[in-house]
């Protein structure tokens, strides 16, 4: 097997050298560390995880949270969290936080409790005092991602604008009878991103002088199936239709688009439609959407994370960016 020794003798550097190479610790000059890279290439030389923790107390693991794997959006978040991770030499150790309470505790007690990761990542979960309280007798850095937390640094979206922005743009374009799809009571959970999404909708007609129409609201699963449920529903019922919707999610906007060509609507000239996230199938459906950019959502927690651990203090807070991204689903309503 090969060692760092055998590194050492091939780029003409001590095993020390070797050593703050590989990990990135201390200063090495660029000459040495590209010999050094080189030589480790060439013999298929791989830094030993446990030799590595061992020597400077950190497990080069960082555990994240979310609530839900098999969603767009969160796996999304988790690939630009892990390239970054991996980038920097560490690993990442993925905890589902289903709604089964048990294995909720059993993370917190048991899991991050033996010490295998360096630092926590929540995604879009709102953490109890209790879980925070387990974490911070830890001394393991936490940042949230998604919503504010009085006890956490976090990097938070302002959803009340993020719906404002949307919903002003279909009313700048003459739009004055828009619906919403958003979701039910049981979706309304970590951080309440859709009653916060339906609120900057609401206040975006009240503004612009509009009344609220209850009956132009629908709620949803955050699924394509979900949204093509809830604009079947608005297209067709027996008062008058909307000209415009705005949905809490991309994947509930693709939903309504498809229900709306499966019942004749031309898009936009009959109907507009708009959602947020940034889904990677928006321009495939030229979806006019407010982008929150959740690849790079998740390679800056993971920065934030690893300059906290590097820095030995709290994560930086911060706001996250998103912006109007305006394509074919739409125009001003029909004469």
């Amino acid at each position: 097997m090969v060692g760092i020794d055998d590194v050492a003798r091939r780029a003409g550097v001590s095993t020390a050298t070797v050593s703050r190479a590989l990990s990135g610790r201390g200063h090495v000059s660029a000459d040495a560390k590209a010999r050094v890279e080189e030589a480790a290439a060439s013999l298929g030389y791989v830094v030993s995880a446990v030799a590595s923790s061992l020597a400077s107390g950190r497990a080069r693991n960082i555990g994240v949270l979310v609530p839900y794997v098999q969603r767009w959006f969160f796996s999304t978040v988790l690939s630009g969290t892990a390239a970054e991770l991996v980038r920097h030499g560490y690993d990442t150790t993925l905890y589902s936080l289903a709604e089964d309470a048990g294995l909720r505790r059993s993370v917190f007690d048991t899991f991050l409790r033996r010490r295998r990761v360096d630092g926590v990542i929540a995604v879009s979960i709102e953490l109890a005092d209790d879980e925070i309280d387990r974490l911070t007798a830890l001394g393991l850095p936490v940042i949230a991602l998604g919503g504010p937390d009085p006890r956490l640094s976090a990097l938070t979206l302002d959803d009340v604008a993020v719906a404002r922005l949307a919903t002003e743009h279909l009313l700048a374009l003459g739009h004055t009878r828009i619906a919403h799809i958003g979701a039910g009571s049981e979706f309304d959970r970590d951080f309440h991103i859709p009653t916060r999404r339906r609120q900057g909708f609401e206040q975006a007609l009240t503004a612009a002088g509009l009344d609220v129409h209850r009956a132009l609201f629908e709620p949803a699963d955050f699924t394509i199936e979900g949204g093509f449920r809830a604009a079947t529903r608005l297209l067709g019922g027996e008062g008058e239709e909307p000209t415009a919707i705005f949905a809490a999610s991309d994947e509930m906007a693709i939903g309504a688009l498809l229900a709306a060509r499966e019942l004749g609507r031309r898009i936009p000239a009959d109907l507009s439609v708009v959602g947020v996230d940034g889904h990677e199938l928006g321009g495939f459906f030229q979806l006019t959407t407010v982008d929150q950019f959740p690849a790079r959502q998740g390679r800056r927690a993971a920065t934030a994370i690893l300059a906290a651990l590097e820095e030995h203090r709290s994560p930086e807070p911060g706001a996250l960016p998103f912006e109007l991204v305006i394509r074919g689903t739409s125009g001003p309503p029909a004469r």
